[in-house]
């Protein structure tokens, strides 16, 4: 009960539809005992190449989750021993119509009567940390997923983000350091990687994580092993 007022007073001064359905007992639990596991974890000595990854993306309502913007979709796909598994996929959209508006439907192709059918941001968020345990996780301008992660599973699961997040551009700085590459076009293009489709969850995301496969590939060749070795080069 307390949880579930935290929860409404936080959203007091947000668009009344934005009121999302409380998290059961059960993901709760779920949610309690990965961030033990993610406790356990290791990730800066071992090999890029042996890392779990799971790459993910996220479309959202707008920029500014503590402004009521939303997650509208979660996308992700797992890297394992070097190889994107195409097989291994995650994809959810989101119950919120009502943060959906014309422009970000037209840009994501999302439509509001699919919205209204999808499950809750506590189900899909709950669904998605299944998806990627332990994991490191991996975004291209990571600071937005951070942002509505942080916000949204303090949010609807009561508790704090605990996974490592890295972006793209942490590789980048060592894989291209001269070459000007933001955008997520710009490096597909610039590393040969086949763009389909663009602004959708799951479609970005696997392009994103050929991106992080061929960025570790060069890192590796140039002598950098593990995620420790890149921290210290870059602290430098």
């Amino acid at each position: 009960m307390f949880q579930w007022m935290r929860q409404v007073s936080k959203l007091g001064s947000q668009d009344p539809g934005a009121i999302f359905e409380q998290s059961t007992p059960q993901q709760l639990s779920f949610i309690r005992q990965l961030q033990k596991d993610l406790k356990k974890e290791q990730p800066l000595t071992r090999q890029l190449k042996n890392l779990q990854v799971t790459v993910l993306d996220l479309e959202t309502s707008g920029f500014f989750p503590d402004r009521g913007d939303q997650i509208l979709s979660i996308g992700g796909v797992k890297i394992k021993e070097g190889k994107v598994q195409n097989e291994k996929v995650f994809y959810s959209l989101v119950n919120a119509p009502h943060a959906l508006s014309e422009e970000i439907s037209e840009l994501t192709g999302l439509r509001k009567d699919e919205l209204e059918k999808a499950p809750s941001l506590a189900s899909a968020l709950n669904g998605f940390y299944r998806f990627a345990g332990t994991d490191v996780l991996v975004a291209h301008h990571a600071s937005h997923e951070r942002k509505f992660l942080q916000h949204a599973t303090y949010q609807v699961l009561g508790s704090q983000f605990r996974h490592r997040l890295l972006d793209t551009s942490f590789l980048l700085k060592i894989a291209a350091p001269d070459v000007p590459l933001k955008t997520l076009d710009d490096c597909c293009n610039h590393y040969g990687i086949p763009i389909e489709k663009r602004h959708h969850a799951l479609e970005d995301a696997l392009i994103t994580a050929e991106l992080w496969k061929c960025m570790v590939e060069i890192v590796e060749r140039k002598g950098y092993q593990t995620l420790q070795e890149i921290y210290a080069f870059l602290n430098s």
